[in-house]
């Protein structure tokens, strides 16, 4: 393929369209509204589509990797971001270190599946 791909970006459902809008603007991305049940998120580089549509088996089956610089000082602002304790199904779990690099996990209040991780230099 000769042309350059500028971006890619998922399309997310979710269970409470509102409780998740707040949720991923809490996380620190920018909401830009394109409809009254469709938005697109965008943070730097990274951008997804919300909208407000939820089947189970796919959301609950939906994982997005995301490589950061510097994973404990990303987990360390997540952890202050205290999203567990204000979204009662969002789970934040510590991070894993594997042979490949290291992550953490962040579940979104409809069960949506973010891995936020580096890549070890090889």
């Amino acid at each position: 393929m000769k042309q350059n791909i500028k971006s890619i970006r998922p399309f997310i459902g979710v269970k409470n369209f509102e409780e998740s809008r707040a949720f991923y603007k809490d996380l620190g991305f920018e909401e830009i509204v394109l409809e009254h049940n469709f938005s697109v998120f965008k943070k730097h580089e990274i951008a997804f589509y919300l909208q407000d549509y939820y089947a189970k088996e796919w959301i609950e089956n939906t994982m997005i990797f995301v490589e950061v610089e510097d994973t404990e000082a990303f987990y360390n602002e997540l952890l202050s971001l205290n999203l567990p304790g204000k979204y009662e199904t969002a789970k934040l779990t510590p991070i894993q270190t594997m042979d490949w690099g290291k992550e953490c996990f962040l579940h979104d209040p409809a069960g949506v599946l973010w891995h936020f991780g580096e890549f070890f230099d090889k």
